[in-house]
């Protein structure tokens, strides 16, 4: 038996004093509330509503039970409405601040399509760490080093000295960068680390390979922001460069070269307080992530 649904007629009979009334205000048919108010009296042991006369009126065993079934109506009720308004919940989700809009509105947008509303913060590796830890957002999308992360992003250098953009094929060594290693204007060659890959597994590589080919410390430089490093990048004849990957460099107009001596790649990997709320990010378009984090689209999961 249904009790919600009998209690629900019991409480509409009652409140209009009449089966047809009550069961238009319940939206049920006549026939189908006098059979589940039956069904309840047989449920409870005893009759609701005294028949004898043209009106409906409670017993008095009626009486008592019908606070009772007002409060289990109400509760259902909250009970369906609290459940809408959790569904409707957008899952905060923190991502890499570098993700450029365009493509994390299309994140939100294939979400949508698949009943997942997303609310999206922007924040640095260390910052969405805390933010998933501290129960501020529902799951991140942590910096991991890249062996066994679910994607990967390969890192280069670019540059805007050519003035030309987009991918090119020739590496970039960093001994090439040397002081005074071809031409004294390449004298002040720096490599700048942006938030993003301000994490071990990237930056400290970055300087154990500038240390071993020869570079002065000061080449190597953890920036404050994105902005404070193009500034940089983009100004003067000194030939800075920006630790990106291919993707970032043609958003930012760049001149993108892989690395000669080794290969660096950004990782990434869905951390969640629910095992169902992971699930639901795993499920999302891979393509429609890898393009939000710049991995190549032919990545494989």
């Amino acid at each position: 038996m249904d009790v919600v649904a009998a209690c629900r007629a019991f409480v509409a009979v009652s409140a209009h004093g009449s089966f047809t009334i009550g069961a238009a205000a319940a939206r049920i048919p006549q026939s189908v509330a006098s059979r589940r108010i039956a069904t309840l009296e047989q449920h409870l042991g005893a009759r609701l509503f005294d028949r004898s006369s043209r009106a409906v009126t409670l017993t008095a065993f009626g009486r008592d039970v019908l606070p009772s079934a007002r409060r289990l109506v109400d509760f259902a009720d909250t009970l369906e409405h609290n459940a809408e308004q959790a569904r409707l919940r957008p899952l905060r989700l923190a991502v890499p601040a570098i993700c450029p809009p365009r493509r994390l509105a299309r994140l939100v947008t294939e979400a949508r399509t698949d009943g997942l509303q997303l609310d999206l913060v922007p924040a640095d590796p260390a910052e969405r760490a805390d933010l998933v830890h501290g129960l501020e957002v529902r799951a991140a999308l942590l910096a991991v080093a890249p062996d066994g992360s679910r994607w990967q992003v390969p890192l280069g250098l670019a540059g805007s000295s050519d003035g030309s953009t987009g991918d090119a094929a020739d590496p970039i060594f960093l001994a090439a960068l040397r002081p005074g290693r071809f031409r004294r204007d390449r004298a002040g060659n720096r490599i700048w680390i942006q938030p993003e890959d301000d994490v071990p597994h990237v930056r400290d590589r970055m300087v154990r390979l500038a240390q071993s080919v020869g570079l002065a410390p000061a080449q190597v430089r953890i920036a404050t922001g994105l902005v404070a490093a193009l500034a940089d990048v983009y100004g003067g004849d000194s030939g800075d460069l920006l630790l990106c990957s291919a993707s970032q460099a043609r958003d930012l107009g760049l001149r993108w070269h892989p690395i000669g001596e080794q290969v660096f790649a950004r990782g990434y990997d869905i951390a969640a307080g629910l095992a169902e709320d992971a699930r639901r990010l795993h499920d999302l378009p891979d393509a429609v992530v890898r393009t939000c984090l710049g991995a190549p689209p032919d990545e494989q999961r």
